[in-house]
């Protein structure tokens, strides 16, 4: 079974480049949202295995986000996206429940190392394939 991302970010851009990077490497993307409220109804509706959140989105920040995600479903692993500069917010999304974080600009290789460990840990207790 294909692991199941959501990708949230305000960049058009971003999220394209987030997408093509992970199909290719065989997860499945169930939706891109571009803002915070879109996030928390696709997170719904999707039922995704893990989400690629922006610390700054245009409605919300990632952090409250992230935590409507963690109130709805506390399972899903969620990868924080943000520029360089934001560990405060990066450390404070950490404390709120996220999985892990990737810092802007970066590499496809980062990415599928980050996507890919926070997904071993989700897949670790389980025993389907």
């Amino acid at each position: 079974m294909k692991n199941r991302i959501l990708i949230v970010d305000d960049s058009f851009y971003m999220r394209t480049m987030l997408k093509n990077m992970l199909t290719d490497a065989g997860y499945e993307v169930v939706g891109e949202a571009a803002n915070g409220q879109q996030a928390l109804e696709m997170a719904a509706a999707t039922k995704p295995d893990l989400i690629t959140l922006d610390v700054i989105l245009p409605d919300n920040t990632g952090l409250d986000v992230l935590k409507g995600i963690r109130q709805e479903q506390p399972d899903v692993k969620v990868v924080m996206c943000s520029a360089v500069g934001q560990e405060i917010i990066v450390n404070e999304a950490l404390e709120s429940g996220a999985t892990a974080y990737i810092v802007k600009p970066f590499s496809e290789e980062k990415v599928l190392e980050i996507v890919g460990s926070a997904l071993q840990v989700a897949d670790s207790g389980s025993t389907e394939d």
